[in-house]
């Protein structure tokens, strides 16, 4: 019985041992962070209550920085769009490493919120913003499951595409 107890333990802390850290998880699909951008009027990236980090909303950024903008169901496809939502993805984990030194700290992605510019008869919004779910899936794995709202909005700030905030459970 009590060796294999022991053989458990051992199995169990071998698979932690072996389990990828989201910084591993980026740096094995090549993904670099980008840099935290600046807030652009009176607020702050980010605030902390307690155990919980509100993030303020940001929107999407081209590889050359620049904001990515359109209309979906007009000038923007959904593909467009998830790889926009992937862009926000990524730049809330920048502000989350910023904040906390490591993305280990990340206990759980809570809720998400998605604004999507789109057209007023364009209804995939979700299909949107699963470019931000599936980026914290693939970062964070089961922690990075959350609840979420998906919305079409008719303007966002600077014309950008996709403005998402996020609630997250840290350590």
């Amino acid at each position: 019985m009590r060796k294999g107890i022991l053989f458990l333990i051992l199995i169990v802390g071998a698979l932690q041992a072996s389990a990828q850290t989201p910084e591993e998880r980026l740096a094995a699909k090549g993904i670099t962070l980008p840099t935290v951008s600046k807030p652009v009027a009176t607020y702050v990236n980010v605030v902390r209550v307690g155990n919980l980090l509100y993030l303020s909303g940001k929107g999407p950024k081209s590889a050359d920085g620049k904001d990515v903008t359109g209309t979906l169901g007009k000038d923007m496809t959904i593909e467009q769009g998830y790889e926009a939502a992937q862009s926000v993805a990524l730049q809330h984990i920048a502000v989350l490493k910023d904040e906390l030194g490591s993305l280990s700290k990340v206990k759980r992605i809570v809720k998400v919120l998605g604004m999507v510019k789109c057209t007023q008869d364009f209804i995939d919004q979700p299909k949107v913003v699963n470019g931000y779910s599936d980026m914290m899936v693939a970062v964070f794995g089961e922690k990075g499951k959350h609840a979420r709202s998906a919305v079409g909005m008719y303007a966002l700030p600077f014309n950008i595409a996709i403005e998402v905030e996020v609630i997250v459970e840290v350590e």
